[in-house]
């Protein structure tokens, strides 16, 4: 089949992409980065340049696929982040749709369930339902929680300072996932084409941040690290000197952090917790990838 992937090469698109050309098909990918071409063409998949919120573009690299995986990259110089995530989730839909595409797999995230969710949650509720107005078209929406590797993030923090953290405490909830887990429900899914209509999965576990630091701090030999809840603005404060924006710290950072203090986010997640895909167990399997990153340069 012929397969395009948004996404680039990233840490859901590399491995889908590998897994579907490993099964024979024809793998288009979009990346907004002329360099990364001959990347794309070194694991034999063809590459669309151009971008996202290019409704042109997006007609042009959707045009002959059977299948399309849609997500929405992080929109580092929109002015509003929410809007530009609608925007290109009208692309998509419009794109599906003169193209006659039959099955989308699409990338939303835990929270989706609120049209007005926090974050980008709420712009994720708009562009599913944009989605499911395709008549012809077969839809599955994949919610996961926050990546493991975006702990990556806190090494040197925990280098440091010997703490972890987010603004919510230690015994509060969270949904985790682990990328790789994503690629593969997605490659399963593009590759068998087994679903029909309009439907979500949701991929990931909960655990609180106590946990997190329990199994991490073990992984690199401190089991005394500790989870500190940090106020909102001190942890907007030090991801603007970490060099994000305002409104990306804002949207993706701090009002997911609320919410999780607040208790609302996971409501529709724990509906489907027995369906959903990923465990604890892989968390201790990523603490492991997670030590050997930290402990590079450590005497």
């Amino acid at each position: 089949m012929n397969i395009t992937l948004t996404g680039s090469l990233g840490n859901i698109s590399l491995p889908l992409a590998q897994q579907l050309i490993s099964k024979g098909h024809t793998v288009t990918v979009v990346s907004h980065s002329p360099e990364r071409a001959s990347a794309i063409t070194a694991i034999q998949a063809i590459p669309a340049i151009g971008s996202v919120d290019d409704p042109g573009f997006l007609r042009e690299a959707f045009k002959g696929a059977d299948a399309v995986y849609t997500m929405i990259p992080p929109g580092f110089q929109a002015t509003d982040i929410r809007q530009y995530m609608r925007s290109v989730g009208d692309g998509y839909a419009n794109a599906i749709a003169d193209n006659g595409v039959k099955y989308v797999v699409n990338l939303s995230s835990v929270g989706a369930h609120l049209p007005d969710g926090p974050g980008p949650a709420g712009a994720n509720h708009y562009v599913e339902a944009r989605l499911n107005e395709l008549t012809d078209t077969h839809v599955l929406h994949l919610r996961p929680g926050m990546f493991y590797t975006n702990f990556f993030g806190s090494i040197p923090m925990i280098k440091q300072q010997h703490i972890i953290g987010n603004n919510f405490d230690a015994g509060v909830n969270m949904v985790l996932t682990h990328p790789r887990d994503i690629a593969a429900i997605a490659a399963e899914a593009l590759d068998t084409l087994s679903f029909t209509g309009k439907h979500i999965r949701y991929i990931g576990h909960e655990i609180t941040g106590g946990e997190v630091a329990a199994v991490l701090g073990k992984a690199i030999g401190q089991p005394d690290l500790a989870w500190i809840g940090f106020s909102d603005n001190d942890l907007l404060y030090g991801m603007m000197q970490n060099g994000l924006t305002e409104q990306m710290a804002q949207v993706y950072v701090i009002e997911i952090g609320v919410a999780l203090r607040e208790g609302n986010l996971l409501d529709s997640y724990r509906e489907h917790r027995s369906s959903a895909a990923g465990s604890i167990h892989s968390f201790h399997h990523f603490a492991e990838e997670f030590a050997a990153v930290y402990l590079q340069g450590v005497e």
